[in-house]
């Protein structure tokens, strides 16, 4: 898929293979909210991808505020499997806020990030590693196939995928998900940038490392159902739009002047009608139907308005990202010198 360096999956003159043939230490990370049914089997999965590389790795799952078993499923994974970490945040903070805290804890030379429904086939990690012994440092699996999602899904992903393109600062390929390799130096810059209101696959293309495409065939899910419903999906596809571009505060202004001066040439028109014809008729219809016009365009751009207030009110609160339970690294993390987290506030790189 050739492009420009600014085109994600596209091609980097000057780009140059890695000495190493594969990380030190792969870190995986996997954020999982009640998802009790697949756990076991993801673990099971990656490993044995795993083994076929003979790639030293880590697994590390954040509990996501869960309310089945899940985050006691991962710990009898850890006292079996002891290159598994754990983040237990002390809430449900959110899928994006979770992977954070998976990136803060991820200790390895370079990081997968996964979900934990199976959907993304941990043999791709395979591909992943040919790019980043390439001298990729982000290596992104897009779907050429979406099994198991309705045409209304598959429908509005594409539609704001198109919008993204259109009005979003740095390119945001189609069809993409959180699933992808990261370079460290790739994951120490995502772990830089703590806004609150956080839309990571903004924050993965915003960064502009060299990036290559990995296409596959999306699988339905293997257990359990699915925890975004159309009403979050809104809410994220806002965040990424708000957190990403001005654009929507731009076009509040450019239909703002639009209808004010269709306005005046309606006034205008009204004023030379009445002058020349007389006007024996009360106008209230007009008048009402352009009072409620007019209304709810101000409505529609204080809201607008308000959108980016409310996300500057947040992050002028200066709040963590998240607050930890525990934290129990891996023993692969010890062993390849890594060090546990450290509290932080905001820039550090994680919060306990």
């Amino acid at each position: 898929m050739p492009a420009s360096p600014a085109q994600p999956g596209g091609s980097y003159p000057g780009l140059r293979p890695r000495a190493e043939t594969a990380p030190a230490l792969l870190s995986i990370v996997c954020p999982a909210y009640n998802e009790s049914d697949t756990i076991v089997s993801f673990h099971k999965a990656v490993s044995k991808a795993m083994r076929r590389l003979a790639q030293p790795f880590e697994i590390v799952f954040v509990n996501d505020g869960s309310t089945d078993d899940t985050l006691l499923k991962m710990r009898e994974l850890r006292s079996v499997h002891p290159n598994t970490a754990i983040v237990d945040l002390s809430r449900n903070f959110g899928k994006e806020i979770a992977l954070t805290a998976g990136l803060d804890q991820a200790r390895g030379d370079a990081v997968v990030v996964m979900d934990a429904d199976l959907q993304d086939p941990p043999d791709v990690i395979a591909e992943f590693i040919a790019g980043w012994r390439e001298g990729y440092d982000v290596v992104y699996a897009q779907r050429r196939i979406r099994n198991g999602e309705s045409w209304l899904k598959k429908a509005t992903a594409a539609a704001f995928y198109r919008m993204m393109r259109g009005v979003g600062p740095t390119p945001l390929p189609e069809n993409v998900g959180d699933f992808r390799l990261m370079s460290r130096k790739t994951v120490d810059a995502v772990c830089a940038l703590r806004e609150r209101h956080r839309f990571m696959k903004g924050v993965f293309a915003w960064v502009g490392f060299p990036a290559k495409v990995i296409q596959y065939d999306r699988a339905p899910r293997e257990a359990g159902a699915t925890k975004w419903n159309y009403w979050k999906l809104w809410n994220l596809s806002l965040e990424g739009l708000t957190s990403s571009t001005l654009a929507p505060l731009k076009l509040s202004t450019y239909f703002g002047f639009a209808v004010a001066g269709f306005a005046f040439l309606l006034g205008v028109f009204f004023i030379i009608k009445t002058l020349i014809y007389g006007d024996p008729v009360q106008g209230f219809p007009t008048l009402a139907t352009l009072i409620l016009f007019l209304g709810g365009v101000q409505l529609m751009v204080l809201g607008v308005m308000g959108e980016y207030l409310g996300r500057i009110f947040n992050e002028t609160k200066h709040r963590p990202l998240y607050f930890t339970n525990a934290v129990e690294p891996s023993e692969a993390a010890a062993q390849a010198g890594g060090e546990t987290a450290e509290p932080a506030l905001l820039s550090g790189r994680s919060v306990a």
